[in-house]
C-alpha cells in the first residue's frame, strides 16, 4: 500500500486528536514546513501515548489512519521541535508498542547452504 520509498515523519509533539485530515494537512504544511502531498507519511501522537495517526497522500486523496491501544502505552522519543525521521522497521516497531530507538540486535548470520 504505501510506496517502499515513502519517508515517514514523526512529530514528536502531542497533538489534538480532534484533528482530522484537513486540520494535520494543516500541520503538515504550516508548522513542520514538509509537502502534506509528496507521498511521505507523517505520524501524530496523543497526549496519552495510546493513540497514534497516520496522514498519508495517495496519488488522487488523503488517507488517515489510526490505532488506539486498548492497553497500555505507544513508546515515543522525547518531545522535540522538530520531526524525526524514521525508517519502515522503526514505525513497525513503534506501532508494535516497541522502543524503536532501542532496536534489536539480532545476531548476525553466515548463511551456508544456498537452495
Amino acid at each position: 500500500m504505501f510506496m517502499i520509498n515513502s519517508t515517514i515523519w514523526l512529530h514528536t509533539q502531542f497533538i489534538d486528536f480532534r484533528k482530522q485530515i484537513d486540520g494535520l494537512v494543516m500541520l503538515v504544511a504550516d508548522h513542520l514546513k514538509l509537502e502534506p502531498t509528496s507521498g511521505q507519511l507523517f505520524l501524530f501522537r496523543n497526549k496519552t501515548s495510546n493513540k497514534i495517526k497516520i496522514l498519508w497522500w495517495d496519488r488522487n486523496g488523503f488517507w488517515l489512519f489510526y490505532k488506539r491501544l486498548e492497553q497500555g502505552r505507544l513508546i515515543f522519543p522525547k518531545i522535540q521541535n522538530e520531526p524525526i525521521e524514521l525508517t519502515r522497521d522503526q514505525m513497525g516497531w513503534l506501532l508494535s508498542g516497541l522502543d524503536f530507538s532501542k532496536p534489536p540486535n539480532p545476531p548476525g548470520i553466515k548463511p551456508t547452504n544456498f537452495y
